[in-house]
């Protein structure tokens, strides 16, 4: 095996804990999410998800280098992948403001829940190693895929942060509305996620073999 097929290997094996830790995240966040009607949580979550399949369209693609799948066939599965995670970023920009609104309109606040509390908190320390290991692997293979996706899951730790203040400030100070602007305030970069994906799978031809063939 040489020096590119081992670093294929690593980082593969990096975002497969990437995709298993968002597995988690996303179980734990949604069911303390609707068992206390965080719109918070329930968003977080939604965001976990779209963080998932971006993990498990790199796995597919850096395994099917490993593979020795032509560039043609890489810059095709590209297309696919970006496409993939568009769709599942617009599915969430669309749910979140609905989310919030019904909470503004309930003006509810949600039950405390430890479990949330407790899910946030290991995101917090979790989030920095899973960053550095992306970035380190995408570094050695010249890898803007895989830097990049080190950049979105750090950007993971602001949201964390976001939600985390919400759902406390909502516990000690009575701020109903704290949770539903936490939620929120996710939306402009899932948006802006959005585009980016769309805009590169649009501007990507299925057959063209000449392209750089990595993942976003």
């Amino acid at each position: 095996m040489d020096e590119r097929q081992r670093l294929l290997k690593r980082g593969r094996y990096v975002e497969t804990a990437s995709l298993l830790y968002n597995a988690v995240e996303v179980g734990v966040s949604l069911t303390a999410g609707f068992l206390t009607g965080s719109a918070a949580l329930i968003s977080w979550g939604l965001d976990s998800t779209v963080e998932g399949v971006s993990a498990a369209t790199l796995i597919w693609r850096l395994h099917r280098e490993e593979a020795g799948i032509s560039r043609g066939d890489l810059a095709r599965r590209k297309r696919v992948a970006l496409s993939v995670v568009a769709a599942a970023f617009w599915i969430v920009v669309a749910f979140i403001p609905y989310e919030a609104a019904s909470r503004f309109v309930s003006q509810q606040a949600p039950g405390f829940s430890w479990l949330g509390i407790g899910i946030l908190v290991m995101a917090i320390v979790v989030n920095p190693f899973l960053a550095w290991g992306k970035y380190r692997y995408g570094k050695k293979l010249e890898a803007p895929a895989l830097k990049y996706d080190a950049k979105d899951t750090l950007i993971c730790q602001y949201q964390t942060l976001v939600v985390l203040a919400g759902l406390i400030l909502t516990e000690t100070m009575g701020w109903w509305w704290a949770d539903p602007v936490a939620a929120l305030a996710i939306v402009p970069y899932v948006a802006w996620e959005g585009i980016e994906a769309t805009r590169d799978a649009w501007g990507m031809e299925p057959g063209e073999a000449g392209r750089d063939a990595e993942l976003r």
